[in-house]
C-alpha cells in the first residue's frame, strides 16, 4: 500500500495493489468514480475513507488518446459527455452512461475501458492483457448459444466462441485471439482502390460485402470494422475472412448455388437488396443471390403476423402490387420476400428478419398455427351472423349490441376512449364495450414487440403502457416474463395495415423508426403514424385522442379540433388555464359557447383510469377506491395536503384513508425513459 497523488480528489489517495488490501479497507461494495463499475484492485482508495475509488487504469487514462482506429482527431477525456442530459452512448459497446467520457467533436464517445481496452487491441499491446486467461473453446449447443446470446459471440467477428480459442477481458469484451491480432490494415477484392483499416462503425454505415444496414438490430454495428474512410466504405470483420465455398446447397431451393466472383454490383433475388464482389448463382433457375441468403429460412413465425410466412423468390400474381406491412414501402414482385397466403400481404425478407428474437424458424409446413382463443362466447346472433348477445370472459354479466338508449356519454372499458358503434353494453350495470376491443383474442402477438410468448389479455390494473406510456387500468395485454403491458389503445393502433383518423383525410401508417414533430401537440417523437401523401404526422398519445370530451367549463360536448381558423386573438387562450394557444395544434372546442380549451387542460393528468375501480397499495392494508373530489377536501395522509381531483379513498368507510393518486403512484410508474425526454 503506498500514497499517490489524488488525480483531481481533495483527500490523498491510496493505492492497493492486491484484493487483500481492498476487502480490508472496503466497507462495503462500491464503484469506481469514472468508470461506474465495481471496483476492484489493484486501485486507488482515499486515505480519509469517504467512499473514493477509482480503479489504477481509469486513474492513469491519459486526459487525451490519439486512436489508431480514429486517427482524425483526439479523444479527450471529460467528466460528462457534452450534451443537455450529460448521457451518451458508447461507440464500442453500445451501451449508455453518465460517468467520465472519451469524446470527439464528430460526436465519437467512449467509456473509458471501451477506448483503453480498443487502443491495446489496436497497437497490438497485448501484454496489457496478460492478466486474462487464455481460455480454451467452448463447449455449447444451438440452446446455450441462444440463451447466452452475444455473449457466446466474439466482440469483433461476431462468430459463436467456441469455434476458436479466445480470451475474455475483466472488462467484459469476449474476443478470439485470431480477432485481437488482426493486421490494422490489408488489401480486399472488394474495394481495390485503398487498403482497408481496422476503425469504429460509428458512421453504421452498411456492409460492402453482406449490405447490412439494419442500425437498431444488427449487433455488428458496434465493435470495429474494416474500413475506407475517403469512401465511407465498411466491411464487417467476418465478411473480409469469410472463406467461400464453390457450391452451397440451400435448402428452401431444388437445386445447388454456384459461386460467382464479380466487381459489379447485383439485386439479391432472395431478400431484394444490393450485393457485391460475391454471388451464389442457381443456373438451372437464373437466380443470384448473397450467400447469407443461401440459408433463409423457408418458414417462419413471426411477430409481425399471427399466420406462418414462406419465403418466395418470385411474388404470386395477387401480390404484385403488395406494399411490406412493416415499412409501408412497395415489395418488388420480381425478388424474395415473406408473404402469407391467407392474408394476400408481404414483408421485406430484411424487414420481417432485421431481429432473431422477432421469429422463429417453422420446420415442418403443417405446424400448428399460434392459437386465437376469443375472448367472448357468442349467445345469440342476427340474421347476417352478427353477435348480438355475448359473454365476456373480463365481465360476469351478458353483453347486448348497441344502440344503447342511456345515451353515448360513457366510455369503453377496454380501451377508455368515448363509445362509438358499433358497441356492446351490459344492462345490468356501467360497462361498455367497442365491438373491436370485444373481439381482441386472449393471446396476442403484439406488433412492435419483441416479447418472446404471445402476451396475455388483463383487465383492473394500473399500469404505465409500453408505448403510449399513458398510466391506465383498462384493458390491456400483459408479457408473462417481463410484465410489461400493452393499452388496447396501442394494441388497435399498431394492428397492421392503413389506419384512418377523423382529423386527416389520408390513411396513416405507423413508422417505428420515424424521429419528428407530431403536427397535433408539436412534441418531438420517436415512432409515429404517417401519411404517404402528405407530411401529417401523429405520435401515439395524440393519435388516440378522444374525439370529444366532457369538461366542467361548459355544459355541451367539446369537440376536437385540428385548426384554429379565427383571427381575432382574444380567442387564442385556453378557457381553463387562461394561457395562451398555438393556432397550429389541436384542442377542444365547443362551437356553441366558443369555448376553446387545450387538449391537456380537458383531459387531466390521467385520462385513462377508470373512476370507482380498485387500486392495491402495498403501504395501506385496505383496497383504495379511485376517486374524483370536487368539494370536501380532506388532507391527504401522506403529504397533509388538500386532496383535490383524482385522489385514492378507502373502501372501509370507517377507514377514513385518503391519499394523492400523485403520492401513491410509483415513480417508475410515471416517469419516461431518458432518452424520450
Amino acid at each position: 500500500m503506498e500514497e499517490s497523488n489524488n488525480y483531481g480528489h481533495q483527500h490523498p489517495l491510496l493505492l492497493m495493489l492486491n484484493q487483500d488490501q481492498l476487502i480490508h479497507n472496503q466497507s462495503a461494495v462500491t464503484d469506481c468514480s469514472r468508470c461506474g463499475e465495481k471496483v476492484s484492485a489493484p486501485c486507488f482508495c482515499c486515505a480519509e475513507h469517504c467512499g473514493f475509488y477509482l480503479h489504477k487504469v481509469c486513474a492513469e487514462a491519459p486526459l487525451e488518446l490519439n486512436h489508431p482506429f480514429h486517427p482524425h482527431h483526439p479523444l479527450l477525456l471529460m467528466q460528462n459527455a457534452p450534451y443537455s442530459s450529460g448521457r451518451y452512448i458508447c461507440n464500442f459497446c453500445d451501451k449508455g452512461s453518465n460517468e467520465f467520457v472519451y469524446h470527439c467533436s464528430c460526436h465519437l464517445n467512449f467509456h473509458i475501458k471501451c477506448a483503453l481496452f480498443t487502443f491495446n487491441i489496436a497497437e497490438n499491446n497485448l501484454k496489457e492483457l496478460d492478466h486474462v486467461a487464455l481460455q480454451h473453446p467452448l463447449i455449447s449447443t444451438e440452446n446455450d448459444d441462444e440463451e447466452l446470446g452475444d455473449v457466446s459471440k466474439c466482440f469483433g467477428c461476431w462468430e459463436p466462441l467456441a469455434k476458436y480459442t479466445h480470451f475474455s477481458p475483466d472488462c467484459g469484451f469476449n474476443f478470439h485471439e485470431k480477432c485481437a491480432k488482426l493486421p490494422f490494415k490489408l488489401n480486399h477484392g472488394c474495394h481495390r482502390k485503398h487498403p482497408l483499416a481496422l476503425q469504429f462503425n460509428n458512421k453504421w454505415l452498411s456492409c460492402k460485402i453482406c449490405r447490412a444496414t439494419n442500425r437498431k438490430t444488427d449487433r455488428r454495428r458496434i465493435g470495429f470494422v474494416y474500413g475506407c474512410s475517403p469512401c465511407k466504405l465498411a466491411v464487417h470483420i467476418e465478411c473480409v475472412s469469410a472463406s467461400l465455398d464453390l457450391v452451397v446447397e440451400d435448402k428452401s431451393h431444388e437445386h445447388p448455388f454456384s459461386l460467382f466472383t464479380r466487381r459489379s454490383s447485383f439485386i439479391c433475388d432472395a431478400c431484394g437488396m444490393e450485393g457485391s464482389y460475391a454471388s451464389y448463382i442457381c443456373c438451372t433457375c437464373n437466380i443470384m443471390v448473397h450467400k447469407k441468403c443461401t440459408s433463409l429460412p423457408r418458414i417462419i413465425k413471426s411477430k409481425w403476423h399471427d399466420h406462418r410466412l414462406f419465403h418466395k423468390y418470385f411474388l404470386p400474381d395477387e401480390f404484385t402490387s403488395s406494399d411490406c406491412m412493416i415499412c409501408h414501402n412497395e415489395v418488388d414482385p420480381e425478388h424474395g420476400s415473406y408473404c402469407c397466403s391467407h392474408c394476400n400481404i408481404t414483408f421485406h425478407v430484411h424487414c420481417v428478419t432485421e431481429d432473431k428474437r422477432s421469429y422463429s424458424i417453422v420446420s415442418l409446413e403443417n405446424e400448428d398455427e399460434m392459437p386465437n382463443e376469443s375472448s367472448i362466447i357468442v349467445i345469440e346472433s342476427n340474421d347476417a351472423g352478427e353477435a348480438t348477445k355475448i359473454k365476456h370472459f373480463k365481465h360476469m354479466h351478458n353483453l347486448m349490441l348497441g344502440p344503447f338508449d342511456g345515451g353515448y356519454e360513457n366510455s369503453c372499458d377496454g380501451c377508455m376512449l368515448p363509445i362509438s358503434d358499433p358497441f356492446y353494453y351490459c344492462s345490468e350495470c356501467v360497462f361498455f364495450l367497442h365491438k373491436a376491443c370485444a373481439e381482441l383474442p386472449k393471446m396476442k402477438n403484439v406488433w412492435h414487440e419483441l416479447c418472446r410468448e404471445p402476451l396475455a389479455l388483463i383487465s383492473d390494473k394500473v399500469f404505465e403502457c409500453a408505448k403510449c406510456r399513458h398510466i391506465c387500468n383498462t384493458f390491456a395485454y400483459e408479457c408473462s416474463e417481463c410484465e410489461s403491458k400493452r393499452c388496447f389503445r396501442c394494441v388497435i393502433a399498431l394492428t397492421p395495415g392503413a389506419r384512418t383518423c377523423s382529423r386527416h383525410e389520408h390513411p396513416l401508417f405507423f413508422y417505428k423508426d420515424y424521429q419528428g414533430h407530431c403536427d397535433a401537440c408539436g412534441n418531438l417523437t420517436l415512432g409515429a403514424f404517417c401519411c404517404k401523401d402528405c407530411n401529417f404526422v401523429l405520435h401515439f398519445g395524440c393519435f388516440s385522442l378522444p374525439i370529444t370530451a366532457h369538461h366542467k367549463c361548459d355544459e355541451h360536448l367539446l369537440s376536437l379540433t385540428a385548426h384554429d381558423d379565427n383571427n381575432y386573438s382574444e380567442s387564442h387562450y385556453c378557457d381553463i388555464c387562461e394561457e395562451s394557444r398555438d393556432l397550429n395544434r389541436w384542442f377542444y372546442y365547443c362551437a356553441i359557447c366558443s369555448t376553446s380549451v387545450h387538449v391537456n387542460c380537458v383531459l387531466g393528468k390521467y385520462p385513462f383510469l377508470k373512476l370507482g375501480s380498485i387500486f392495491e397499495e402495498t403501504d395501506h392494508p385496505h383496497p383504495l377506491i379511485i376517486v374524483k373530489k370536487k368539494y370536501y377536501y380532506f388532507d391527504c395522509d401522506k403529504c397533509g395536503k388538500p386532496c383535490e381531483d383524482l385522489s385514492l379513498e378507502c373502501s372501509k368507510l370507517e377507514c377514513k384513508y385518503i391519499v394523492h393518486l400523485d403520492c401513491v403512484v410509483h415513480y417508475t410508474l410515471r416517469c419516461f425513459l431518458w432518452w424520450r425526454m
